[in-house]
Order: C-alpha cells, then sequence, then structure tokens
C-alpha cells in the first residue's frame, strides 16, 4: 500500500508538469511570453500570489499574470525548463534541485508564514487545544491513534499528511519528524494541495493535518498551540513559534522586465499590505 501511494503521488507530480506545459503552450512548446507572466508552484504561496495577481492585473494592461498551484517541487522544476517564469516556493531551493537543474535560481522572499497543526471542530471542542512536538511525531509515526490519549474524545486519530514534492511537507517533516525524508506511517491520506487538506478537516470527525496560518484562520477547522505557543502573526514576527517559514518567489536566471515589474509589486508597498491583510507577515 506505502509503494502504491507513492507510485500514485509520483504520477500526480509528472500529470502536473505536463499539464502546466500543455496549459501554457499547447502542443508547439515554450515560446517567447511578452506581456504574460505564468506562475506556478507552491500550494501554500498560492493564496497570496493569486490575489496579487488580480489587483495587478485589474490595474494594467501590459503584463497579464496566470498563477496555478502545482507543489513547491513542480514549480522549481517548471522554471529551470522554461515551463514557467516564476516559482512560488514554501521553502528554499534544494541542494540536489540545483545539481539536477543547474545553479540559476534567484530567491525572492514575499512573506512569513506559520504551519498550524489544525484539527475538526470536534476535537478542539472536545478538550484538545494545544499539542506537544512529542505528541505530534507520535501520531504521525503511527505511535498514538486515540484522541482520548491525549485528553479528548474517545475517537480514532484520522492522519491527513501532504504529498511528496510540498515545500509544507518537508518543513513539517525536518522539524516534527526529524528529517525531511522521515515516513509518516501514522498518516491515512496524503493530500495534493493545502485546499484538499483543508477541506478534509474541516468535513470531518477526529481529523488533524497542518496548513498555512493563511487557510486556518477562517474559523471552520481550529489551530492547536504547539510547543506551548499559539500561530498568530505576532508569534510569527516575534520568532516564538517554531513552525514558522519564510515563503518566496523564484526565477530562472536574469530578471526580464515583467518579472521585476511584478516582482517589485508583490515585494513592495502594496503587495507587502496584501500579505498582511491576509494573515501572513510581510517581510518588509
Amino acid at each position: 500500500m506505502k509503494y502504491a501511494i507513492v507510485v500514485a503521488l509520483s504520477v500526480v507530480l509528472v500529470g502536473s508538469i505536463l499539464f502546466l506545459d500543455n496549459h501554457l503552450y499547447g502542443s508547439s512548446g515554450p515560446t517567447q511570453r511578452s506581456g504574460k507572466l505564468y506562475i506556478v508552484g507552491s500550494t501554500s504561496v498560492l493564496p497570496l500570489v493569486q490575489v496579487s495577481g488580480e489587483v495587478w492585473n485589474s490595474h494594467q494592461d501590459d503584463i497579464t499574470v496566470s498563477v496555478i498551484g502545482s507543489g513547491t517541487g513542480v514549480g522549481i522544476k517548471s522554471i529551470s525548463s522554461g515551463i514557467a517564469d516564476i516559482a512560488m516556493a514554501s521553502r528554499e531551493v534544494k541542494s540536489e534541485e540545483v545539481e539536477i537543474y543547474g545553479d540559476n535560481f534567484k530567491k525572492f522572499p514575499i512573506a512569513i508564514d506559520a504551519i498550524c497543526v489544525s484539527v475538526s471542530p470536534d476535537v478542539y471542542e472536545g478538550g484538545v487545544r494545544e499539542i506537544s512536538g512529542h505528541q505530534l511525531f507520535a501520531i504521525y509515526n503511527g505511535e498514538i491513534d486515540s484522541w482520548g490519549e491525549l485528553g479528548g474524545p474517545d475517537e480514532t486519530i484520522t492522519v491527513v499528511a501532504r504529498e511528496v514534492g510540498s515545500g509544507t511537507r518537508d518543513l513539517f517533516n525536518e522539524v516534527v519528524m526529524g528529517r525531511v525524508d522521515h515516513d509518516t506511517p501514522g498518516a491515512d491520506s496524503y493530500r495534493y494541495s493545502e485546499a484538499e487538506v483543508w477541506a478534509t478537516i474541516a468535513s470531518g470527525r477526529g481529523v488533524v493535518g497542518y496548513l498555512s496560518l493563511n487557510r486556518a484562520r477562517d474559523g471552520e477547522i481550529r489551530a492547536l498551540a504547539y510547543e506551548g505557543v499559539l500561530p498568530s502573526a505576532e508569534t510569527v514576527r516575534d520568532g516564538s513559534y517554531p513552525l514558522a517559514r519564510t515563503l518566496y518567489m523564484y526565477t530562472w536566471g536574469e530578471l526580464d522586465d515583467d518579472e521585476r515589474a511584478f516582482l517589485e509589486f508583490v515585494t513592495g508597498e502594496k503587495g507587502q499590505a496584501i500579505a498582511g491583510e491576509m494573515g501572513f507577515v510581510p517581510v518588509r
């Protein structure tokens, strides 16, 4: 079963790249795209860049921005192969990606975010309001399978994780599980996007998962305090929340005028105001 899951996730990643190639260029392959920017990658970064792109598109007609969520790994591969102009990433480019694709990535921090350990409302209302790193490790490692063991309702824990290629998964595994490539045998399902994680938690019972502060603050799911600290813009800003991370946009090689213009918007006063309004922490 574990092998089948890995194979299925690999097919999803390959399918995402092929979809992007066909969606952005048709069957003829990459071409010169003056006046158009194609941005792909992290579904954690997606809401911020999507809203920024909509505001940008509504205020000028010279450069059209199109945004697609595909996962950090796909985004990084896509800019290196010329399928996209800008990648969204919830982590830095890995050394092995540099070895595979080359050292031509340009990094632009655009916001700071929290990975929130979130549960379905029944768990929160049943008494589980916080979780330790040891407890979370035990859940995702398959050692704890009932909320009753954590002072909550006597029901089975349904564990949701992210798929291979997710930058959010990488940081969660590194901080909580001890290393990026650690298996999570306690996971019942792996979700392709943050929207899918959110939907699984919001519609289920006994569910736990991890996702961005932007999605966890809507009230339909409940974020737990992690190691005694609640995730918020304030605890991310002051460095007290342990599962904080920087969100990035990446380009390949020297910036062209269109890329520079949009990046200056996202990292400038107006773009950073959008980040703050959406629950992210501005980088400037």
